[in-house]
Parts: C-alpha cells; structure tokens; sequence
C-alpha cells in the first residue's frame, strides 16, 4: 500500500479547495442580494434582485452537488490508482504539477530511501546525471499526449522511466529496469568486437563479442587502455580478465562526438594464444608475413578457402588474379606505397569458382612487421560484374561482328559474282572449270563462316518456318549418322505428343550438326549419343543458370553422351566466341556461341549440364507454336547455278562499293535490261531529276556514306510512287526491318548474293 493513504485522500481534498470557496462567494453573494432585496424601495428593484438572488443560490446549491459528486469521483479514482501502483514491482511516484512527491509505493521506498516531500529531480539525482532534463522533456510530452516514455542508459544499465498525465495537476511516474539481451542469444550488435565511446572517453556501449573478448564490461576507455594514448589502426595492449593482450585497434567516427572502436587481432608469436579469441568470429582473418606465407588464421578462413589453408601455406598458392606477384602487393603495403591495401582475388578451389576481397593492415610487434587479411566472399559480386563485362563484350563483338560481316559480304559479293559470270563462258569441260568451281565453294565457305559470326551476335536473318521436331531430326538422321562415324552409335527417342514449333530449319539444323560433333569429339574412343525430344508443361516459371524460362508450354531437345566431360571452371565459357578447349587447328570456337545465338534468337534456351568422367547433357527448350508471335520470313533464293532469264525494263542500281556495282550491272545486263548506275544516293537522286527518264525498279545499297538507302528511296518515291525497290546489303535484315516496313513494294536481298539470287529477285520483283 502507498505510504499514507491519507496523503492521497489529503491531496485530493485540497484539489477542491478552490472550488469551495468559489461556492462560498457565490452564497455569500445570494445573501447579500435578497438583503438588498428587502431593503430596496422600488418594486421593481426588488423583484430583479430577488431573481438574482435566488439564481445565484440555486447555482450555488449545483455547485456544492457537482463538486461533491466529482470529488467522490476522484476519491475512487485515487484509490484504484493506488492499490495498482502499490502493487507494483517497479518504483512509482505521484508527482504534483510543481515537481514536488505526493506519494510513492513501497518499492520506490526501498529502491531510492527517500524523505517525504521530496522533488522527483532530488529523488533521480544519483541515477541520472541530468534528471532535470529528462523529466521535463518526458512532462512536457505528457501533457500534449497524455503520457510519455523514454528508455536512458546509466552508469547500472539500461532504464525506462515513463509518466501517466492525472487530472489537471498531477502525474503519475514510473521507473523500470529493462534487462540486456544474455550474451550470444538475440544480439544485433556488430559482428567484430566493438565499443562505443563518448567525448570524454566514458563507455556507452559494448556488444557481445567484445564482452568475450575482454571479459568484464567496463566504464572507461582508460580501464582497458590505462595512460597509453589511442591511436587509430595501431597495435596496443588493452587489460583482459585473462591478462594483457595486444589488438589493432580501428577508429570509426559515429557522430556527435562518438566514436567506434573496432578490436583486430595483432600479430603473435606462435606461442601466443590471441587468435584463439578471435577463432570463433563469423569474420575470415589471416595473418600473412612479409615473404606471402600464412601465419595464422581463424576456422572462418578455413570455411571460406577450403582446407588447403593451412599454416605455412604461401598466398599465392591459395589465390590468384592481382596480374602480378602477390608478394610484390604485400611488401607495397607493408611499406606504405600501396595505393590500394584492398583486391579481388579469384580463390584456387577445384571444387567451384569463389572470388574474395582482400583487405590488408600493417601491424608491428617489437620491431617486425606482418599484415592481417580481412576476407569477404565476394563471389556474387563478381558475378554480376562478370555478366555484365560479358554482356558489353558480346555487345562490342556483335558491332565488331556486324562490321567485319558487312566489308567481308561486300568482298564475297564481288568474288562469287564474277565468278558467275566466268562460269557463264565456261562449261565442264574447259580446263579452268575446275578452279573456277574451286573459287566458288571457297566464296561459299568464307560467307558461311561470316554467317556464324552473325549468328552468335545474333544478327543474322532468320527464315522462320512451322517445324516438327521430329520431321526435322529424322530428314536429319542420315547426315548426323555420316558425323559420327562408326565408333560412335546415334540414337533418338521422340515423345508421340509433340507440338510444332516455329525456327530456321537450316539453322536449326547447324545447330543440331554442332552438338552431335562436339559429342563425338568428347568420346574418342567410342560411345553412344542420345537425341531425345519431349514435351514440357510449365505451371510457374523455370530460374536456372541465371535465365528464367516463363510458365507454358515447351518442346524440349536433349543431346546428351558419356565423354570426357566439362570442367566446372570452364562451364561459364563453352558459349563464348573463339573459347576452345580443342587443340590449334581442331576448331575454331564459333561452334556452341553459334548454336547459343540461334538458338535466343529464336526465342528458345539452351542449358548445359556436365560432369568430369560421366558426360554431358545440352538442353534446348523452344516455345511451341501458340507462344510465338514473330512472322514468317519467307525469302525464297535459287539453290542452284542456272543460266538467267531474259526480261526487260530500266533498273536504277545504287551501290558505293564498286566491284559489286560492277558485277551486278553485267548481271542484269545480261537478263536484258537497262542498267542506270549510280555511286551514292545523291548521285541517284541527280539521276531521277530528269522527269522524262522512266525508272521501273531500285536496286540499292542501305548503308552508304551520305545518305542511306531507304532515306533516298523515301524522297524519290515521292515524285516516284510506283517503283518497286530491292535492297541489298552485308547486315542483317533487321537492322533496317523498321524502316523497310514503311516503305511499299519492297524487298530484302542480303549480301553475298550470286548472280541467280540477283536476277530472280529482280524479275518476281517486276513480275
């Protein structure tokens, strides 16, 4: 029970003070009215006085009621009031508005032995070192919102002191102790020991691993420290349970006028035992020698690099990457010239690919000097670096690609066709026959390989068709059997439920030819390779290898064999351009990126799965038929060398490069037509000045210095509506497909073309 209960009902006696004697001034008043009443000489006075009287009584008599009722009111109030804080655990005080104690429980008593009527501000002076500020902020909050609470760190611990707002001049406080999280269970403190110190080098915080590390809490810097000064990322002893140990210790800057301060284990002798206090830490920790060799590390270290860590171990035997020695970059540090004490280094372990961040601190004990490494696992890091070098790679290849294909293309154009036309003043059985046939294939051969060099950037002109799978591999069968040879067998297996899908048969089909040989070339002693076709149903997406395959409906394609396998470190590049693991001359590297850019091009995905010894699975899913909204490009090209036909008609023909502006006017000459030439699209455009000349097809570059190809033929349809135009170029259809679109009656006739492409083209384009 309180101490006194009287002094409550006291204390809300004197509340009504005031209120009495304004219910004493109001009768008094009523009084002296109907005294004046009576002695007033006119009735009319009298009659207003008496009214006045009688409402003052009467006002007087609802006010004694009221106050009566509020104060039994109160009086039960207070006392609910005080069997709960009598009750209670925690120290509570009732405190009048001026500050002053009204009353408090029993546990106040025993916690602060405080005099009666004492101020709260008294009372907290020896718990707090500024109480009066605390309660009035904490007062002054009450009052606006009728309570108020704010936990203080004291020199004992943590504490909550909190106010309840009582009627219009009291206040109810409460003082709590709140219990610190048990060492090691629940702690959001950092992971390295740390402590956090004020301006005059008090302690206001210690969390758990620094509490191990020293073993007591301490209040001042200078109980761990004593007289030596600190300085920031130097080696000091600090004073343990167990003794003196030395520490590197690292100064953060927290804020008005705190500081952090880190703990990092110093070098030791090998007698020492301070890494052993350090061995727990989720943080990887070595320390190295000058000469690059381990001297010791903690179990973190060991998890992150694998067991080949080990003490006496040289640096560089456990990583690699810096593009020089290692030891170089730890005398710079040790020295003080290095700029960068921090590295990505790329770890040995056969098992997977792992990259860390190597900081390095200098540390001197009696005279000799070491480094200690803090290691991070920086292998998601790199990886998202690595994709994206890749993707701007791929990307200045593709332009390379793209570039090379379009000079090359010119070239090839010029060498097949005049070929061609050699070919038409020569029959089997001439002597030069032969090499000119040789010439043409060759020209074939270097505009195939152009071909692949689109086909991984993903530049090349896809002519889509409706496929089955299973039409595909079985016209396929006998070419892939041929492949093989007779050491490896071939097999398939279709599921009978398969939907068509939409892609490039001959594309397709490269793509097949390139898995089945590399499968071959991975068994040289024998084996079997199994194609196997299926139909795939997803409900939700698919996440593999950093590629997400969207939820529908799929026909997925299986080569698999029981070779040599991939190597892990090498699985990330088999899709690269020119990455070969055959020797100088067995191949060139476009395989598999090539098969990899026909493959997305064509909206499917291709997936890869190996094991050292066991063999490897290359998986290809494509959207089936319903999923695919990209048109079918139907071009159709001569197959074959036949004589051209004859026609008739003006052709204005465009062309910067002159070899190919050469061949192509004797081509269509040949058909019989009229060929007008022109060297740039001004020039064409001076050309079509004339009005009276009658120009009945365009045949013309797109890329051109000045202006391009479907700008000028825009501007000249204008006066021309009805010409039909052929566009020839070394890129890739899409490159311009836009801009094609808007213009009518055109056509796409991708370099290098033959003579038969040239002139068929050019007749269904005037027929």
């Amino acid at each position: 029970m309180l101490q006194d209960r009287a002094l409550t009902t006291g204390a809300v006696s004197r509340l009504s003070e005031k209120g009495m004697t304004r219910m004493r001034s109001l009768l008094i008043a009523a009084v002296l009215m109907g005294a004046m009443a009576l002695l007033a000489p006119n009735g009319d006075v009298q009659l207003g006085l008496g009214v006045s009287s009688v409402t003052l009584l009467i006002l007087g008599v609802l006010m004694v009621a009221f106050s009566h009722r509020r104060q039994t009111t109160r009086e039960s109030a207070q006392d609910v009031i005080a069997d709960f804080i009598a009750k209670d655990a925690s120290p509570s005080f009732v405190v009048s508005d001026d500050g002053a104690v009204k009353s408090f429980n029993k546990s106040a008593e025993k916690r602060f032995d405080m005099p009666m009527g004492d101020t709260l501000v008294g009372v907290l002076r020896a718990t707090f070192a500024n109480p009066g500020g605390i309660i009035f902020r904490l007062k002054t909050a009450a009052e606006q919102d009728g309570a108020a609470r704010e936990d203080v760190v004291t020199r004992k611990g943590h504490v909550r002191l909190s106010v309840h707002r009582m009627g219009t001049d009291s206040f109810l406080w409460r003082f709590e102790d709140v219990p610190e999280p048990a060492a090691g269970r629940g702690s959001d403190g950092p992971l390295l020991p740390m402590m956090m110190i004020g301006r005059s080098g008090a302690v206001l915080f210690m969390n758990d691993a620094v509490r191990k590390l020293i073993g007591r809490r301490v209040k001042s810097l200078q109980q761990l420290l004593g007289d030596t000064p600190l300085v920031n990322g130097a080696v000091c002893d600090i004073s343990t349970e167990t003794g003196e140990m030395k520490v590197q210790i690292a100064e953060v800057e927290a804020g008005v006028g705190r500081r952090a301060l880190y703990f990092l284990p110093a070098a030791q002798n090998a007698a020492d035992n301070v890494w052993s206090s350090f061995d727990d830490l989720p943080v990887p920790l070595l320390r190295i020698e000058p000469d690059g060799y381990v001297a010791a590390h903690n179990a973190s270290a060991i998890g992150l690099i694998g067991d080949e860590l080990k003490i006496g171990v040289h640096l560089s035997e456990l990583m690699e990457g810096l593009g020089r020695p290692i030891t170089d970059w730890l005398q710079e540090t040790i020295s003080g010239r290095a700029v960068q004490h921090s590295e990505f280094l790329r770890l040995k372990r056969a098992d997977k690919e792992m990259f860390v961040q190597v900081a390095l601190s200098r540390v001197t004990e009696e005279g000799a000097s070491s480094l200690v490494a803090v290691l991070t696992d920086a292998t998601e890091l790199k990886t998202l670096e690595a994709q994206f070098v890749q993707s701007q790679k791929m990307q200045a290849i593709g332009e390379l690609a793209g570039g090379v294909a379009h000079d090359f293309n010119n070239l090839l154009t010029a060498i097949s066709g005049h070929c061609d036309l050699l070919l038409l003043r020569h029959d089997q059985g001439d002597a030069d026959y032969s090499d000119l046939m040789q010439i043409n294939q060759n020209a074939n051969r270097a505009a195939a390989l152009v071909g692949q060099l689109l086909a991984f950037s993903r530049k090349q002109t896809l002519r889509l068709e409706v496929l089955d799978m299973r039409d595909t591999l079985a016209d396929l069968t006998h070419l892939l059997n041929r492949l093989v040879g007779e050491k490896v067998s071939l097999t398939l297996t279709h599921d009978p439920v398969l939907q068509s899908i939409r892609a490039d048969k001959r594309q397709l089909e490269q793509v097949l030819m390139n898995l089945v040989v590399n499968a071959r070339d991975a068994m040289p002693e024998g084996g079997e390779i199994h194609i196997e076709t299926e139909r795939l149903s997803l409900s939700v997406p698919m996440d593999r290898d950093r590629a997400s395959v969207p939820a529908g409906e799929y026909v997925m394609l299986k080569v698999t064999d029981h070779g040599v396998g991939i190597p892990a470190d090498k699985r990330q590049k088999v899709f690269e351009p020119f990455f070969t693991t055959k020797r100088t001359g067995e191949g060139t590297g476009l395989g598999l990126s090539t098969a990899y850019g026909i493959v997305k091009q064509s909206g499917g995905y291709i997936f890869l799965d190996s094991e050292v010894g066991s063999g490897t699975c290359f998986t290809l899913i494509f959207p089936v038929l319903d999923n695919i909204a990209t048109p079918v490009v139907t071009t159709p090209r001569a197959s074959k060398f036949t004589a051209p036909k004859q026609g008739d008609g003006v052709i204005l023909l465009v062309e910067d490069e002159a070899p190919v502006r050469a061949f192509a006017s004797r081509a269509l000459r040949l058909r019989g037509y009229t060929v007008l030439e022109a060297d740039s699209a001004e020039a064409a455009l001076k050309t079509l000045e004339d009005s009276s000349l009658n120009v009945d097809l365009f045949v013309t570059d797109v890329v051109m210095p000045g202006k391009d190809g479907p700008s000028w033929v825009r501007e000249a349809l204008q006066e021309r509506p009805n010409v039909r135009v052929v566009f020839v170029s070394g890129y890739a259809e899409e490159k311009f497909s836009e801009a094609q679109s808007k213009i009518p009656n055109s056509v796409f006739l991708p370099k290098p073309f033959s003579l038969n492409d040239l002139t068929e083209t050019v007749h269904q384009q005037l027929h």
